[in-house]
């Protein structure tokens, strides 16, 4: 039987490693908890749609919203569509106006003139007026929109502009933000939150417009950009950041409709650290999903929104029908309280967005984690193949020399990046493996196999968990500065963190126990031999239908990974998951109190009761799904760092629970089944 070691050395870095980040995770803890103020937007026009639908006065339906938690209004450009259906212009087609005319319906005496003039064309559309401000920012907006197409028809005492183009597109252009909304915004208690459009071929005087139209509203507390790009973007971004910086706006970020980094906006991201990182996560139920949610369900999604990706700006939309028994605006009233008193009972406040501040942990201690990485990832191969200590000395040295250099230079991001995915995947294997050693050398005789199990197995998944929990501090810890926790950098590799502990831990029981002849290990460790009698293994059916199980849970546990569209969650574990949002401050995954943990205590009484080793083998692989699980929760960098350990703790105590109940069906069965089988003998 082969004897493997643990390095005190390495032992002691990995020691060193945690302690340095123990440091930095209550360090990203402090941050994180000092970020707690979630801002519940809606679009003026919503609420502006809305007083038009019920026939209320839109002052007093502001108020009501301000009342019922509201604390900020989006105010989007304009379009014609939108000032005509307002009556602030009107707008038609020059063909309309032809059309007209030969049907005498036009009987505007400077109408027939320009008509008679041939100053009306088919191609163009005429946009008139009063001689007020309003329209006045309409003319300029057109002018930068449409440069060359505007003319000016004169001769009449109210201002007609003849703007060439399509009208059905026109209409729909986003021409400026209106510096009327904007005020009356603010007049209403309201903070703003401005969401101009990027100009075609963008000019320094559009950017001076747009801040000159919020400039002096000091309830104006972030800009979030509307399409595809930033405002001023390719040559003028730095336009718009000097603009940002004078009035100390935070930039809003929108969520991904994926929910893994952004929408994707051409010029925004550079922005964010040259603002010093004052910026603000932003979700919006998608428009299409919304009308099919329960308003509860909707309100929960918006405090599990804020609480688990650090969305701290809220772009709701009103529900365009009413529940059974209220009017609309009451359903809407209804909606809106409610995601405040859920946002609240989170712990949060509600006001002006939070922002992170500016956080970078110190390079000597990022340093000090990625070298315990690297020790941990040396004692593995010792735990493979015994080294000499010279050999892993000096593996330790050279790859802590790689990994530590451009750190304390004070980059390196892809070396933390690279050591993240280490740590997720090292200190799960290290802990299975330390609980194969465990099995392998406890005594099989002279104690009560009950006994036995409880404390292998619950004792054991107690230790294996906090082995594996040192992985998920350092995974944390490595990736712990603020552009991870915005997500503007992520983790890299989670489908390897699924399928790589799987892989090592069946080398590593390959080198402990002989799969094939349980009563003899000595060809343990001969790794090559042991695959050979496997590929040889006689195939039945039923041998064929094991694999096609396994081929199936293989095929939803990767496909279940990531974020990307993969295998669809049945409607029972949809319900789960509610049910436990509800009842649990952090929802622990299905993967380790379903799966991974109940496994881990029937591996412990099958090593226990000596069951077939190809049994044991399937139950040990499992278990680390659950402790490779546990390590990746700590990957969503956005997540606080102490959900995540709650997450972690609720896993283990369910997880444990159910494989108790696992334990005592399991052995119930069996006593009834040799119950059974004495009883047909005595017959």
């Amino acid at each position: 039987m082969a004897y493997f070691r643990y390095n005190r050395i390495l032992l002691f870095f990995i020691a060193l490693g945690l302690i340095a980040s123990l440091v930095i995770v209550w360090q990203r803890h402090k941050v994180e908890t000092s970020n707690s103020t979630v801002e519940l937007v809606m679009d003026y026009e919503d609420i502006s749609e809305l007083a038009q639908i019920e026939g209320t006065d839109r002052t007093g339906l502001f108020k009501q919203f301000r009342e019922a938690g509201i604390t900020t209004l989006a105010v989007y450009d304009v379009t014609l569509e939108k000032l005509h259906k307002s009556g602030q212009v009107s707008v038609i087609a020059g063909s309309d106006l032809l059309s007209q005319s030969r049907t005498g319906l036009i009987d505007d005496s400077l109408w027939r003139k320009w008509l008679a003039a041939g100053q009306i064309a088919p191609e163009f559309v005429y946009v008139a007026g009063a001689n007020t401000a309003e329209f006045n920012e309409v003319r300029t907006d057109l002018l930068r929109r449409f440069a060359g197409r505007v003319t000016e028809l004169g001769g009449g005492s109210l201002p007609v502009l003849a703007i060439k183009g399509n009208y059905e597109k026109l209409i729909k252009v986003d021409l400026g933000i209106s510096s009327a909304e904007v005020k009356e915004t603010a007049a209403q208690g309201f903070y703003v939150i401005p969401r101009p459009v990027n100009y075609t071929q963008v000019q320094s005087d559009d950017i001076r417009a747009f801040f000159s139209r919020i400039q002096g509203v000091n309830a104006v507390s972030a800009v979030i950009f509307s399409g595809k790009e930033a405002l001023g973007y390719p040559q003028l971004t730095e336009q718009t950041l000097a603009g940002i910086k004078q009035q100390n706006l935070t930039i809003g970020l929108i969520e991904h409709p994926v929910q893994l980094q952004f929408y994707p906006q051409a010029g925004l991201l550079p922005l964010v650290p040259e603002n010093n990182f004052k910026v603000a996560r932003v979700y919006s139920i998608p428009k299409d999903e919304q009308p099919k949610l329960l308003l509860e369900a909707a309100t929960n999604r918006w405090a599990l929104s804020d609480q688990e990706r650090n969305i701290r700006i809220n772009l709701m939309r009103n529900y365009d029908k009413p529940d059974p028994g209220k009017t609309l605006i009451e359903t809407n009233l209804q909606y809106v309280k409610a995601t405040k008193k859920a946002i609240e009972a989170k712990g949060y406040s509600i006001g002006k967005a939070g922002v992170f501040a500016p956080y970078f942990p110190a390079p000597w201690l990022l340093a000090l984690a990625a070298a315990g990485v690297i020790a941990a990832g040396t004692l593995f191969l010792t735990q493979i193949y015994p080294l000499s200590r010279q050999i892993q000395y000096g593996i330790f040295v050279v790859l802590s020399l790689i990994f530590v250099a451009p750190i304390l230079a004070g980059g390196g991001t892809l070396v933390r990046q690279i050591a993240g995915l280490g740590a997720a995947v090292l200190f799960p294997v290290l802990a299975m493996t330390w609980q194969l050693d465990r099995w392998r050398h406890a005594p099989q005789e002279g104690e009560c196999w009950i006994k036995r199990v409880l404390r292998d197995g619950v004792g054991g998944l107690v230790l294996a968990f906090l082995v594996s929990l040192m992985g998920g501090l350092y995974l944390a810890a490595l990736l712990a500065d603020v552009r991870f926790l915005l997500e503007m950098e992520i983790f890299r590799g989670v489908k390897l963190t699924f399928i790589l502990p799987l892989m090592l831990v069946a080398i590593v029981y390959l080198t402990r126990f002989n799969l094939f002849e349980p009563q003899d290990d000595r060809d343990a460790g001969r790794i090559i031999r042991q695959v050979i009698n496997l590929l040889n293994y006689p195939v039945s059916i039923k041998v064929l239908m094991l694999f096609g199980v396994g081929a199936l849970g293989a095929w939803i546990f990767i496909g279940r990974s990531g974020h990307t569209a993969g295998v669809p969650v049945p409607t029972f574990e949809i319900k789960l998951r509610a049910f436990l949002e509800q009842v649990m401050y952090a929802r622990p995954r299905e993967k380790e109190f379903m799966i991974g943990h109940p496994a881990f205590l029937l591996a412990a009484m099958a090593a226990a009761r000596q069951w077939p080793r190809l049994l044991h083998f399937l139950l040990v692989i499992a278990a680390t799904i659950g402790q490779s699980t546990l390590v990746e929760t700590f990957a969503h960098l956005r997540t606080p760092v102490l959900m995540s350990l709650i997450r972690g703790i609720d896993g283990l105590w369910l997880g444990a629970l159910v494989g108790i109940v696992l334990i005592v069906a399991v052995h119930f069965l069996a006593c009834l089944s040799s119950t059974l089988m004495r009883r047909a003998f005595h017959e």
